[in-house]
């Protein structure tokens, strides 16, 4: 698979809601994450901070994990909510501690950083009971948005992938271009 990143000079792209929104809506998101307003969040791929702005008047703390600076640069100059905290990182090394995390959530990022090294540090600092919401461009899709197919994953490739890890499935969707997966950890 691929595992690149979007370009940060394209950043602007990731703030356009009618593009986004097609892909899932805010009340989508947030029914799939079921975020408790005591909840410490982690939005894993959190680019421009789209999607992180939606999950956090829901929640007590959300960390906005990119691997890319840039993209940590273009959410600042946007304004990040008082109770975001941008953490600069590779999912393979999140830095918490484990079980700290209540619910995690990636929007259209699942296939940059999809590996059994990702896979496990996210079970490991999630808790019990922890929710993991994925929303990503889909193997099955049609190819005009996204990255390219051979990049992609199925919902059933990923949701095998993360039962291997020791999640539950609770939800999975297809649509024409993504999928929704919702774990859980029991």
């Amino acid at each position: 698979m691929g595992h690149h990143t979007f370009d940060a000079d394209r950043a602007d792209k990731l703030e356009d809601a009618g593009r986004r929104y097609r892909y899932v809506s805010g009340e989508e998101l947030l029914w799939a994450l079921a975020p408790d307003s005591s909840d410490t969040v982690a939005d894993l791929g959190s680019g421009t901070g789209f999607f992180t702005d939606v999950v956090a008047p829901h929640a007590d703390t959300v960390y906005a994990i990119d691997i890319q600076e840039a993209m940590h640069d273009h959410y600042a100059e946007k304004g990040l909510p008082d109770n975001v905290e941008p953490v600069t990182t590779g999912i393979e090394e999140l830095p918490f501690e484990d079980g700290s995390i209540d619910g995690a959530f990636s929007t259209m990022t699942y296939h940059e950083f999809a590996s059994d090294d990702a896979l496990t540090e996210i079970r490991r600092v999630l808790a019990t009971p922890g929710r993991l919401a994925i929303v990503d461009w889909s193997g099955e899709g049609i190819g005009d948005h996204g990255p390219p197919l051979d990049e992609r994953y199925t919902a059933e490739t990923a949701a095998e992938k993360l039962r291997e890890h020791g999640f539950a499935i609770e939800h999975t969707f297809t649509r024409p271009e993504t999928f929704l997966i919702v774990a859980t950890i029991e």
